[in-house]
């Protein structure tokens, strides 16, 4: 088995020759920029260490991993700008560096150039690898309108939000390991089955970011403390302390909510330590881990690719502090 440090060490390379500045620079110069502020690639490994673990040439997914790779990063600059965020990783947003108008032709021609990245693969597998990456495309665009559409909705159910964030975050790392699967000839039983694995997985890592908005160390991770309360965001803790919770909570919690300031993040968390929601998160997170897993059996992998895979989803979510 190659290093992962010794794969990204080929990716980045590959990325670097491949995206460079040219005419017109205002177009291609943003997605330079955005590419160059880092993140920790773990889509495009995903998508090289599948096709590793089904028997397949690593260098015939490179191309479909830098795809993957730069449409996440698309996905992220629009995004930026419909959430006005002034910052990713540490650095000025594209469109806070530039402009909205450049940011958003610069990420249509992102999501150009992922498709026809995408494409740069075994001739045969072509077709059935960007039927994968336009469904997981359009999943992703239906997730974030559904999130936007919570955003001014009294009433979302856990269940709702669990398909919201399937689609918006889920399906990208589920479809990164079925692309790899596909291209190295896995069969149609063992792409479902690695494609689960990772939409379980994401899962399991949004509901932990879920509770490492109210209890992170702030410290340690560098979390700003209830910042998706702030931003009234109905997460997993919020939507379970309104289940569990009895009518007087309810009504606190929703005064509270309906008023994000500082000083109500306080009273929010007391209830739900009222609630025991940090222990009610922590279960749904290792219910999905644990059904992750169950599909990992069943992807039928070596057994030092199946460990990587299980080793590699538990330090996802060992983010505790």
């Amino acid at each position: 088995m190659i290093s992962d440090q010794s794969l990204l060490e080929l990716f980045q390379k590959t990325l670097q020759k491949t995206i460079t500045v040219s005419e017109p620079r205002l177009l291609y110069e943003p997605i330079v920029y955005a590419l160059q502020q880092g993140g920790k690639r773990i889509r495009p490994l995903l998508l090289l260490r599948s096709c590793e673990a089904f028997g397949g040439v690593i260098t015939e997914a490179l191309y479909p991993a830098m795809g993957i790779e730069i449409f996440h990063n698309f996905t992220l600059l629009h995004d930026d700008i419909m959430d006005q965020a002034p910052l990713r990783r540490g650095q000025a947003t594209v469109y806070q560096k530039y402009n909205s108008n450049i940011a958003i032709l610069s990420g249509d021609a992102m999501f150009a150039i992922a498709c026809s990245t995408m494409c740069n693969t075994k001739a045969d597998k072509v077709s059935y690898v960007m039927q994968s990456f336009s469904k997981l495309s359009l999943e992703i665009c239906e997730g974030q309108q559904y999130d936007m559409d919570f955003e001014t909705q009294n009433s979302v159910t856990i269940a709702q939000y669990m398909d919201m964030i399937k689609l918006k975050t889920s399906v990208l790392l589920g479809g990164a390991l079925q692309i790899g699967a596909i291209i190295a000839d896995a069969s149609v039983e063992q792409q479902r089955a690695i494609y689960e694995f990772g939409v379980n997985i994401g899962l399991a890592f949004q509901l932990q970011d879920d509770w490492l908005d109210v209890y992170s160390n702030t410290d340690t991770f560098g979390k700003i403390h209830g910042g998706d309360i702030l931003a009234r965001k109905k997460t997993f803790l919020y939507l379970k302390a309104l289940e569990v919770a009895n009518e007087y909570q309810k009504q606190e919690l929703v005064q509270y909510f309906a008023d994000p300031k500082d000083k109500n993040i306080e009273y929010i968390v007391a209830i739900y330590d009222a609630l025991n929601i940090n222990k009610l998160t922590k279960e749904a997170m290792r219910l999905y881990h644990e059904k992750a897993l169950i599909y990992l059996r069943q992807a039928s992998l070596p057994t030092e690719f199946s460990t990587y895979f299980k080793t590699l989803s538990e330090q996802l979510l060992e983010r505790e502090k």
